[in-house]
């Protein structure tokens, strides 16, 4: 049997038949195939894996959100059925913080998990079995937002979007080119789409010449997917990025990071061994919800939406009840690494419809 890296070569190569291959069809083996980094026996998370998210910094990063998924489920008044829907839940650090959190009486919290890795999906039921017997979360997966049907509750997605599938787009000679790659017979190596792309939702506005964009034209379909489903409640997206209009000035190279035990490697080198993002155009994002019939609630830098959620009275009440002076001194750090480390990240929150009253 060939080596998961050995056979996911073999997969890019007969996607690609000798032409060019689409990027997002790239990332998309590269990623979530068969032996990909997703499906990978190593753990990509966390100290000991690739990268670690915001909720792996400190526990009151989930607290924090544990606050606001109480008062959107108080707004609602308190419903019966709460389910929180998260895509992409990682290794479940951050809905293991947020059950831990969350009143232990009362009304109990339904939390699915969507994730597409089989290797992910049962250490994450692993994790869950042992750890949530004292919460009042129960869990249980599903392979997309959509299986859910229509729900009231929320919807979270921690650094989700910007592991989607993305294209890559190249601006020459006056107009956006498609960006692939082709096996030169040793190497993968960038490589110009035979066609005009096609670019849905706004035009995209021109750039320096060979200025590279990263499309990220699976995110508007989760957001399609959510707005589809999502019947009550909200819909919070947490990741890094910036406006369309940031990343074709301060990012001409693109945004395309590719990184293996926390540290950049080169993108199309050894694929299947390494993670490839790119940062989430917010512009179009947000215009793709407005779209779907989300209604905007908030769009604001991740550190102004966790003081919003009461971190730092989570964090006070945590320094009072420290330890000795040396637990303190680690919350504090803790803290800082979580609200001036994630400087790029931003949080939208999206909320459905509400219905119309009778008019007189």
């Amino acid at each position: 049997m060939a080596a998961p890296a050995d056979a996911v070569g073999e997969r890019l190569r007969a996607a690609a038949d000798g032409g060019v291959l689409r990027f997002d069809r790239f990332v998309e083996i590269v990623l979530y195939s068969a032996g990909g980094f997703y499906d990978s026996s190593d753990a990509p998370f966390g100290p000991e894996g690739s990268f670690y998210t915001a909720a792996h910094t400190t526990p009151l990063f989930g607290a924090a959100l544990a606050r606001r998924l109480q008062a959107e489920r108080e707004r609602l008044g308190n419903p019966a059925h709460f389910r929180v829907v998260e895509a992409g839940p990682g290794d479940g650090t951050l809905a293991l913080d947020v059950a831990r959190a969350l009143p232990s009486d009362g009304a109990g919290w339904e939390w699915t998990f969507v994730e597409r890795s089989s290797k992910l999906r049962r250490a994450l039921a692993e994790r869950v079995r042992a750890a949530t017997a004292a919460t009042s979360v129960s869990f249980t997966f599903a392979d997309s937002v959509s299986e859910c049907g229509p729900f009231a509750g929320a919807v979270v997605a921690n650094e989700l979007l910007d592991a989607l599938p993305f294209r890559r787009l190249t601006w020459r000679g006056g107009a956006w080119r498609e960006l692939g790659v082709r096996w030169d017979g040793q190497t993968w190596q960038w490589a110009e789409g035979p066609d005009a792309p096609t670019i849905p939702g706004e035009a995209l506005p021109p750039a320096e010449e060979e200025s590279r964009y990263e499309l990220l034209e699976r995110a508007d379909g989760f957001v399609r997917e959510v707005a589809d489903h999502l019947s009550a409640g909200t819909a919070i997206f947490l990741d890094y990025g910036a406006s369309t209009d940031e990343l074709l000035r301060g990012h001409r190279a693109g945004t395309l990071a590719a990184v293996r035990s926390h540290r950049p490697v080169e993108p199309l080198a050894q694929p299947g061994t390494a993670d490839l993002s790119a940062f989430v155009d917010f512009t179009r994002l947000r215009a793709a919800a407005v779209r779907a019939g989300l209604v905007e609630r908030a769009f604001r830098r991740q550190a102004e939406a966790l003081g919003a959620w009461g971190f730092p009275q989570l964090l006070a009440a945590r320094e009072k009840s420290a330890s000795d002076s040396q637990e303190a001194v680690k919350l504090r750090l803790q803290a800082k690494n979580l609200l001036f480390g994630f400087e790029t990240f931003h949080v939208l929150e999206l909320g459905a419809p509400e219905p119309v009253g009778p008019t007189s």
